[in-house]
């Protein structure tokens, strides 16, 4: 993976001096940063589109199936009217605009609610999921205790390290989409942004594009830091989590949650009395 930095560190503490120094020199403001938490070392970034066999899928493809084909579903069991537009040959149209992605007209506002809803609810998308808490992604990262890989993941990604951004007109490309938007309570819960990434061809239009290559392609842009964590500090990290109301319940708001929470408190993370 290209202009990545990748480092394996012994414990949580080692994690928490990394992440330190990244704020004193990156962290000009709270949003400069973003992190994602994966409980295996060995996965990629993928979006979950990608990893339903749809990589590189046509923007316009993804739109008529959301916009057009599930939406009556989707609308009719959920009482939630969504105001995106249907699609129509007018709008085909402007998925071969070679300016589509650079000048952040898609996706409008309207759809980027309705996608970030999909995103929560599970329908594979083109969105790749942050946080601006280093914390909600070390517990994604150490949440699963079915896997046991030998380490687990947090990455930390920024933009523009040295203040700008450049491109150009068409080639792949990626970028965060924003925080404020109306959506799903868990939108909120997990401090959540998106990143996108998208390429074009002429005879293709705007199509999603795998994150991994546009990772540090330009002068330093987009970067991104992978950090390793043993999986043995799973525990640890939990425990300290938790003592700050960090859980599946605090993050999710369901009855599913709470009981994955209410497990992990009295049998993962409960002292044994011979201690």
């Amino acid at each position: 993976m290209p202009g990545v930095q990748e480092k394996d560190l012994s414990d949580w503490g080692a994690f928490e001096c990394e992440l330190l120094e990244l704020r004193q020199e990156f962290g000009r403001s709270p949003s400069e940063l973003l992190f994602r938490g994966q409980n295996d070392s060995k996965y990629l970034l993928t979006t979950t589109l990608e990893r339903a066999g749809c990589e590189r899928m046509r923007l316009k493809d993804y739109y008529q199936l959301v916009a057009s084909q599930i939406r009556p579903a989707v609308e009719t069991f959920t009482g939630v009217i969504w105001d995106v537009p249907q699609y129509s040959v007018e709008l085909e149209t402007s998925f071969y605009d070679r300016e589509l992605f650079s000048l952040r007209k898609f996706p409008s506002v309207e759809l980027y609610r309705y996608m970030v809803y999909l995103r929560h609810h599970g329908f594979p998308s083109p969105l790749l999921d942050w946080s601006y808490s280093p914390y909600v992604a070390a517990f994604f990262a150490f949440r699963d205790q079915t896997a046991e890989p030998n380490k687990r993941s947090i990455y930390v990604y920024c933009e523009a390290p040295k203040g700008f951004k450049g491109g150009a007109v068409g080639e792949p490309a990626m970028r965060p989409i924003g925080p404020y938007v109306r959506s799903h309570r868990r939108h909120f819960r997990q401090q959540s942004n998106y990143t996108i990434c998208c390429a074009f061809g002429s005879d293709l239009g705007w199509y999603f594009y795998p994150h991994d290559p546009v990772f540090g392609s330009r002068d330093k842009q987009d970067f991104l830091w992978k950090f390793n964590l043993p999986s043995t500090e799973r525990t640890k990290v939990l425990r300290l989590l938790n003592d700050y109301n960090l859980n599946a319940f605090s993050l999710f708001d369901s009855e599913e949650a709470l009981l994955e929470t209410m497990w992990l408190r009295e049998r993962d993370l409960k002292v044994p009395d011979s201690l």
